[in-house]
């Protein structure tokens, strides 16, 4: 082996290891809303209220910022607003029907994990459909 080869080598092999590193420390947090809610059918009118929880580390975390937007059957966006989850870890959405048609909406939920923890946040969701069928 030429002395060149072999420093390309290890120049490549240090760069790989410290990549590895780097990109596992930039990409750490994960945080996964959980929707716990057992109704997915209301009636035109109903106040929907979808709760859940955000996992992390298998456990209930408070402060993790979340983003609910709500799709109308036809897609456009009816609701696209954010809020933490409370101290217990816990998120209710709540939706008022009373000016909807039939159909089915699509509510996602997307953590954008804790403020401190942001730059290293994988924003993973959570959708679930709800139904409104005519009163």
């Amino acid at each position: 082996m030429s002395i060149f080869f072999k420093k390309t080598y290890h120049i490549a092999l240090i760069s790989l290891i410290l990549f590895g590193f780097t990109s596992q420390a930039w990409a750490t947090h994960i945080s996964q809303p959980v929707i716990e809610s057992l109704q997915s059918q209301y009636t035109a009118g109903d106040t929907v209220v979808v709760q859940g929880w955000v996992m992390y580390r298998e456990k209930p975390t408070a402060d993790v910022l979340l983003n609910f937007k709500l799709l109308h059957p036809d897609g456009h966006i009816i609701v696209d607003k954010s809020y933490p989850s409370d101290s217990q870890g816990q998120f209710k959405f709540k939706f008022d029907t009373q000016h909807e048609a039939p159909g089915a909406y699509q509510l996602t939920v997307t953590s954008h994990c804790l403020g401190i923890h942001r730059y290293a946040c994988t924003y993973k969701n959570a959708t679930t459909l709800i139904k409104l069928t005519k009163p």
